[in-house]
């Protein structure tokens, strides 16, 4: 009897695995097949997608979306929110219950309208808002043997006539030979992806080095290059109308670092908007809606955290070269910076 119960046992066990085909050869686990995915878009712009995937014999789906995203969906009905816009590939791979698997990729074109989250417009005269801007203070530029000291007087960093003027005067200043100012929104705002513009006009004069540019919010934490930085724009008054458009960390920084630039016209002269998109994907730059730069971002690099912003007049260094001897004064100025989610 006891033989015959433990043969009973085996033979049940037995059967929840095996079955018959038709020619009547055993099949373990039937592999998935039959993989169909279809994706609706939302037709307001929001980024949600609609994800549909079946397969026969599948007993789970795992969406891979396209921007270093994943997720397990049992049903293989999911509904996903971008968060920026793009063309993204997304995979998806059906597994049976024996793990056997089967794939397929799509195409999916995602538009995400995007509203102002943070702004400065500059249209209140005097002081730079205290609400929105902190000053770094000192001489050196971090290590760019830069010739000004950066104070927080008004004498450098003032709002008049509907513009920031950050402004570099030649002076005997705590041993330095000029003054200017570098203004910061770090612990008052920063963002995570997005679209950052800044309309301004460069200053004239060989020597001058503005810049309008985020560093990443742990910066505190991890020092530079591991916290990355973008360089949204940057301008030499030695080589008038040639724009950069830099990114630097670890393995490419300061003389390594990658990036582009374009010539434009009346850059000192006229104001021009100076943008970068910023997504999982790419961190593209722009001048006056133009790209003339796109980089691939992937979660290896510090550039999926907070940044801040940063707007500053350097005065020579190791980018800016050497100041002509007969600048008394140049002057930064900027219309408006405005983030975009």
């Amino acid at each position: 009897m006891r033989l015959n119960y433990l043969l009973l046992i085996l033979f049940t066990s037995a059967s929840s695995f095996w079955a018959c085909s038709k020619g009547g050869a055993p099949v373990v686990n039937p592999a998935p097949s039959n993989l169909t995915v279809t994706a609706t878009v939302s037709a307001d712009n929001s980024g949600n997608v609609n994800f549909v995937a079946s397969a026969t014999n599948a007993t789970t789906y795992d969406y891979d979306f396209g921007n270093g995203v994943f997720q397990t969906v049992p049903s293989g009905t999911v509904m996903y929110k971008y968060p920026a816009s793009g063309n993204y590939k997304v995979n998806v791979i059906a597994k049976s219950a024996g793990g056997q698997t089967i794939s397929k990729s799509i195409d999916v074109a995602v538009t995400v309208a995007q509203s102002l989250i943070w702004s400065d417009e500059f249209d209140v005269p005097g002081a730079p808002n205290p609400a929105k801007w902190n000053y770094d203070l000192g001489a050196g530029g971090w290590g760019n043997q830069e010739v000004q000291f950066y104070t927080s007087r008004t004498d450098n960093a003032i709002v008049s006539n509907g513009t920031l003027k950050i402004i570099a005067k030649k002076e005997n200043f705590s041993g330095s030979a000029y003054t200017s100012a570098r203004l910061l929104t770090k612990d008052k705002f920063s963002f995570k992806y997005g679209k950052i513009e800044v309309r301004a006009k460069m200053p004239v004069g060989a020597g001058t080095w503005p810049a309008a540019w985020m560093l990443g919010a742990n910066i505190n934490t991890v020092n530079w290059p591991n916290c990355g930085e973008i360089d949204i724009v940057e301008h030499k008054g030695s080589d008038v109308n040639k724009i950069y458009g830099t990114l630097h960390f670890p393995g490419n920084f300061g003389g390594n670092a990658v990036g582009g630039t374009r010539i434009i016209t009346g850059a000192t002269t006229e104001f021009h908007v100076y943008s970068c998109e910023w997504t999982a994907l790419s961190i593209k730059f722009f001048v006056d809606g133009t790209q003339y730069f796109s980089f691939a971002n992937n979660n290896t690099l510090p550039f999926n955290q907070n940044f801040f912003v940063l707007l500053n007049l350097a005065m020579g260094g190791t980018f800016g070269g050497p100041v002509d001897a007969g600048l008394t004064s140049a002057t930064y100025e900027v219309d408006y910076v405005r983030v975009y989610q």
